[in-house]
């Protein structure tokens, strides 16, 4: 049972050059960017923190509401020093990241396959909210044996089967420490109750900065073009859409070296007087 008494930490920093912030998705830990920090460090002071109700994140007290958690990235950022970043998110990182745009935190946004675009009436969003139930669930049974089950490669490609199409490169342990945060993220109900309750709000016309979307043609969380429909049709048509063919739902960890150049090739092209 030692995993399940693994430590978290609260964030990660490094690197040098303009801000930069790493929103990682639902129910998993910043260490979800840890194939791409190599790259992002060489040209960027890296904030990765991690949301609040998430392992090693801030508790949520009470019913989440839909500031929580950008609220909480924001406190992240001001201890930080960051009155305002570059910031990368993907899935629910993702939707956060956006909801700092509009707050005028962000220099320029790159949206992993971000939550929260479904077309208003489509009700499949509740599919999403119910995968991830049921794999809490069963990653609550299976993390005490998270490391045994990451030790083969069959146990890997089951470990990533939903999130990814390449796995033969991501390292074990990382898959293991994955399995647990997801397995003891502490404000899992309180967020997919606030999902259920009120979906995801974005006052896009408030985003004044640049936004690339890059969506896995192969994502099974949130498939490509569905859950993307009200980012494309409403909230941010004249974004920068990439499609990246036959990847899945994290292409930080699925295509890394391709994701940092996506990322870094977008932030270069935005120049800031202030740097710090």
């Amino acid at each position: 049972m030692r995993l399940l008494t693994a430590t978290f930490t609260n964030s990660h920093r490094g690197g040098d050059g303009p801000p930069l912030v790493c929103l990682h998705g639902f129910i998993d830990t910043w260490r979800t960017w840890e194939l791409v920090l190599p790259a992002l460090e060489r040209h960027h002071d890296v904030l990765a923190p991690m949301l609040p109700g998430h392992a090693g994140g801030p508790s949520i007290e009470g019913a989440a509401t839909p500031s929580t958690l950008v609220e909480g990235v924001e406190r992240a950022m001001d201890e930080a020093g960051f009155e305002t970043a570059h910031v990368v998110g993907n899935s629910l990182g993702g939707h956060v990241a956006l909801q700092l745009a509009a707050r005028g935190r962000a220099r320029s946004v790159v949206a992993l396959a971000p939550a929260g675009g479904w077309a208003v009436g489509d009700e499949s969003f509740r599919e999403a909210l119910a995968y991830f139930t049921r794999m809490q669930q069963l990653l609550v049974g299976i993390a005490p044996h998270a490391e045994s089950i990451v030790s083969t490669p069959e146990g890997r490609r089951r470990a990533t089967l939903f999130i990814t199409n390449n796995y033969e490169h991501i390292p074990a342990d990382l898959l293991a420490h994955q399995i647990v945060g997801a397995a003891t993220a502490p404000g899992m109900t309180q967020l997919l109750e606030l999902g259920e309750r009120e979906g995801w709000q974005l006052d896009a016309s408030r985003i004044d900065c640049p936004v690339r979307v890059v969506w896995g043609t192969a994502d099974r969380i949130l498939p490509w073009p569905t859950a993307a429909a009200r980012y494309r049709d409403d909230w941010l048509p004249h974004a920068d859409w990439i499609e990246l063919d036959g990847i899945g739902h994290c292409p930080q960890l699925d295509v890394p070296l391709e994701t940092a150049e996506l990322i870094l090739g977008f932030t270069a092209q935005i120049p800031w007087a202030h740097d710090s």
